[in-house]
């Protein structure tokens, strides 16, 4: 294994050499190495040529440089796109932190409890230095005023030890360039439900007059950033996929309204086919006797095993829509349900047979999809759809997979003419959160329109069932 030591550095010529001995000198946890990311933000006091001196010295260090100076959240948004690690771990170039706190950092993450750790200077640590009174309050009120409005616990929201697993830390959009990285990421981590822990640290502060860089001004711009990002759900380096099934989360009657028709239909035994963040799991995973969450994309999973990690009766299993293969073992199901999943297959045909092909005799294939090609548009490309449906054409697929048509439930007919302005007309790209939210506190109307209008709906959900049983 790996771990990536990300070092923004700016102006720290009397330490940085004395800074990056220790990390190099670190010790580690056993079979880890290391590499040293270090981004040097535009010094202009000679760091640079200090820098240039250590990374011919030390093979383990890759220097960069931005042209311009930007600010410590952009060297460590530098930093994370060049790591290579299985790990991330950022690290100040001044002193104030100690690398010899890294295997306790480093513990939660490979004892596999935790997605990120916070070194907490206000918990016990080995030394601390003591600091002005108001420096210590300032920290201590803007870590208060994040957890408000994060939901956590934090001691130390303000720390800069912060360790990741990589995969982790790259799909989390870094948008901060200079000290409001702090609350940004650790608001992001809150709402993407990371299973964060806190270990103590030494901490070595240094005053203004021994270099330190961040101000009261930053406190206050630090309370914007928290604002800010509670707001606004920037949570996903990719625009779409992981991004859309998140804003589904913000909006719970249009996710109760598709579980209400898709739980009268629930077994004991039940396979979801593409089940995201578990948004409609966590929802109809209960009183089955077996629940398998399955999904094929990694960040998915991770979040999937997370949320149902102390849900016994909860599997959580890769599986590719569109690989037979992955199916294998998949069988016996009460019922197998794939919601908003066809329509991204390259053969939705083969994904139905799969899935009909996970049934005992009796059971019942529930399959959400976006009718109407005639209202194909920027929405649907943005959103990675290759097709939308006839109803027709869905009954022949579940059809020829050996299933007869139950019951076919009708969505959303009067949001078509409104698809139909976004994508057709205007060629939008994405949904806003605040229409997003409009049609969230009016979906009881369109509930009950859906049963006057006539002709079919913006999509359906159609149940087909096995023979036998």
């Amino acid at each position: 294994m790996r771990l990536s030591i990300l070092v923004p550095v700016y102006n720290e010529r009397t330490l940085v050499e004395r800074s990056l001995e220790a990390v190099i000198n670190a010790p580690l946890p056993e079979e880890m190495d290391r590499e040293i990311v270090v981004v040097d933000d535009c010094s202009t006091d000679g760091t640079s040529a200090i820098l240039d001196g250590l990374a011919r010295r030390w093979p383990q260090m890759r220097l960069h440089r931005h042209a311009v100076n930007q600010g410590k959240g952009a060297a460590v948004r530098t930093a994370i796109q060049k790591a290579t690690g299985d790990f991330c771990l950022i690290q100040d170039a001044d002193l104030e932190y100690d690398p010899a706190d890294y295997p306790q950092l480093m513990r939660p993450l490979l004892d596999g409890r935790a997605d990120a750790v916070f070194g907490s200077r206000y918990l016990a640590g080995e030394q601390k230095r003591v600091l002005p009174f108001w420096h210590s309050r300032i920290n201590s009120t803007l870590t208060w005023f994040s957890n408000m409005f994060c939901n956590l616990d934090l001691t130390d929201m303000e720390t800069c030890y912060k360790a990741f697993r990589t995969d982790l830390l790259k799909s989390i959009p870094i948008r901060s360039n200079r000290f409001g990285i702090e609350p940004e990421i650790t608001m992001k981590c809150a709402k993407r439900k990371l299973r964060i822990y806190e270990v103590p640290i030494s901490y070595h502060g240094r005053t203004y007059e021994e270099g330190k860089k961040i101000g009261w001004k930053d406190g206050v711009k630090a309370l914007g950033c928290i604002l800010y990002f509670w707001l606004v759900d920037d949570l996903y380096v990719e625009p779409w996929g992981k991004a859309y099934l998140n804003n589904l989360n913000g909006t719970p009657a249009y996710v109760q309204w598709i579980t209400s028709l898709v739980r009268p239909y629930l077994g004991d035994r039940v396979l979801e086919i593409g089940a995201g963040i578990g948004t409609v799991s966590g929802r109809l995973m209960g009183r089955r006797l077996e629940y398998v969450a399955g999904e094929s994309d990694e960040l998915y999973l991770h979040t999937l095993r997370n949320r149902f990690l102390r849900t016994p009766h909860v599997q959580v299993r890769h599986l590719d829509p569109g690989n037979p293969k992955d199916y294998e073992g998949l069988t016996g199901f009460d019922t197998v349900f794939c919601l908003n999943v066809i329509e991204y297959a390259r053969d939705p045909g083969s994904v139905i047979r799969s899935a009909a092909a996970a049934l005992k005799p009796g059971g019942r294939l529930l399959v959400l999809a976006p009718l109407g090609p005639g209202l194909v548009g920027t929405l649907d490309e943005a959103m990675g759809h290759r097709v939308r449906f006839t109803s027709r054409g869905i009954r022949e697929m579940m059809e020829s997979a050996g299933l007869g048509i139950e019951k076919v439930h009708q969505l959303n007919k009067a949001a078509k003419p409104v698809w139909y302005l976004h994508s057709k007309l205007m060629s939008r790209e994405k949904i806003s959160k605040p229409m997003l939210k409009l049609f969230d506190k009016t979906v009881w109307l369109w509930r009950r329109l859906d049963a006057v209008l006539p002709g079919e709906g913006l999509s359906a959900v159609f149940v087909g069932r096995k023979p036998g049983g």
